[in-house]
């Protein structure tokens, strides 16, 4: 049997919700094998063509005024750009924000003259690499890539405890926590997205690890998640630690969460392969990893 196309293009990560997907349609904003469709019941078949504008840059882009933030540009050509996000500040305007608070879309519209488009998300307290479009065209090019997985997203975490096994994928799907709808949960319902990530440890102590992660799909919180449900959090997380990991936070010394976007792979629009790292700095807010690999007593 056919999947709705709501559903199906609820399942692209650049689409957050089914009620989104639906606003998308209605607005015929997608199409499907080349033709606007704008019922969201309508029912796709296997290796229909479904395309759709990505309006949402647009509106994030509203009323966005060039603030210095001296960001650290990592990679740049005439189409996109990838910088090494710090620390406090989220990536996009929200209604929960405060009126002066400025964003990383801020910073960015100072960096270039057309204010730009983000190409994925990453959490307020997660540091490093976050993809930016110069452009509309280039925008739809680069989110397709997320859509089909064809990016390559590492990340680094410290986490508590000491994972067993060492190594392993973790394939659980993720929506959204039916008592705090602001956090998710790999807990099924009608919601629950495929999600699959996979970790290696790289570094233990006494009751803490160093994990890198890639991930295969791209859900909110997917990490943080996902390393809870095996009973590793990651440490500095208010919104899914345990009372174990946040006890292991503060005899460390960390009041932060410990996630760092660290490595990014995709195709830039101008028909390359682009493989950009974000490097640690005893400066930034992960300093914790830096010490981590640098002793054995941390």
């Amino acid at each position: 049997m056919g999947k709705r196309l709501d559903a199906a293009l609820a399942e692209k990560e650049i689409v957050l919700s089914r009620s989104k997907a639906q606003k998308l349609i209605k607005g015929g904003k997608v199409t499907v094998n080349g033709k606007v469709v704008k019922k969201p019941a309508y029912v796709i078949k296997e290796g229909d063509d479904i395309n759709f504008e990505a309006t949402e840059g647009k509106d994030l882009n509203a009323h966005i005024d060039p603030v210095d933030m001296n960001l650290d540009i990592l990679y740049e050509d005439d189409s996109c750009l990838v910088i090494n996000k710090p620390s406090g500040i989220a990536v996009h305007p929200s209604q929960t924000m405060g009126k002066d608070e400025s964003t990383i879309l801020n910073g960015i519209a100072f960096i270039i003259e057309s204010k730009g488009l983000l190409v994925h998300r990453l959490d307020k307290e997660t540091t490093g690499c976050l993809l930016i479009a110069k452009s509309e065209e280039s925008l739809a090019f680069l989110q397709k890539q997320f859509a089909d997985r064809t990016v390559k997203k590492t990340y680094l975490a410290l986490v508590s405890a000491i994972p067993s096994p060492a190594s392993a994928t973790i394939d659980a799907p993720i929506g959204r926590n039916l008592v705090n709808r602001t956090l998710m949960s790999i807990f099924k319902t009608r919601s629950s997205r495929e999600a699959k990530t996979t970790y290696r440890t790289l570094e233990v102590r006494e009751n803490s690890a160093l994990l890198e992660c890639d991930l295969h799909t791209g859900r909110t919180h997917q990490i943080r998640v996902h390393l809870r449900s095996i009973g590793h959090p990651i440490l500095g997380d208010p919104s899914y630690g345990t009372q174990e990991s946040k006890k292991v936070s503060a005899q460390l010394g960390i009041d932060g969460l410990c996630l760092h976007a660290l490595r990014l792979s995709f195709n830039s629009p101008r028909g390359k392969r682009v493989d950009v790292e974000a490097p640690l700095t005893i400066n930034n807010q992960h300093a914790h990893f830096v010490r981590f690999q640098q002793s054995t007593d941390y």
